[in-house]
């Protein structure tokens, strides 16, 4: 093993393992969750099959029901390029990327634009890893109002809570 050689964790092979649903859902036409379900499901039947890490399930999840915005959000960042024209493991990585800058909260950006550049050498082309990197450099800039945004958005929409359970306030348990 060569000192250049890097030991990748669960969470990078998740994100590989979610470009590998993605792409072959939009390559078959098939919805991505059902795809990751199925495998998830073939997994405890058949140990030929690998298992499906939960965090693979919730990237698929979350590009799934994110998609449209997503995809404008890459969109809006391509300079002299269009989404359609992009390698569809390009497109993949670009959307897992996206959605953990905007939608998880424990992944540093950082680490979120490390990640797709990685998985841009290790699946695509030569000269997407800068892309990739080119691009969500620009996305990272807007990212923390997207999250700032979401997170407002779903503060409001909280129903009140109420100032004490008249249940537990008593002591009855049910």
């Amino acid at each position: 093993m060569s000192s250049s050689h890097k030991k990748f964790g669960a969470r990078h092979k998740a994100r590989k393992r979610a470009v590998d649903f993605l792409f072959e859902a939009e390559a078959r036409d098939v919805d991505p969750v059902a795809l990751a379900s199925e495998r998830t499901t073939m997994a405890t039947r058949d140990e030929t099959v690998a298992p499906v890490s939960p965090y693979t399930v919730t990237v698929v999840t979350g590009v799934a029901e994110n998609l449209d915005r997503l995809d404008r959000v890459i969109a809006d960042h391509l300079q002299d390029w269009t989404l359609e024209r992009l390698p569809a493991v390009d497109r993949a990585i670009l959307r897992i990327a996206v959605w953990e800058l905007f939608h998880a909260t424990d992944v540093p950006p950082v680490v979120a634009v490390d990640e797709a550049v990685e998985l841009a050498k290790e699946l695509s082309t030569d000269d997407s890893p800068a892309f990739v990197n080119g691009v969500l450099g620009q996305v990272v800039l807007v990212a923390p109002q997207v999250r700032a945004a979401a997170a407002a958005t779903a503060q409001s929409a909280r129903p009140a809570e109420p100032e004490s359970d008249p249940v537990s306030a008593s002591g009855d348990e049910a």
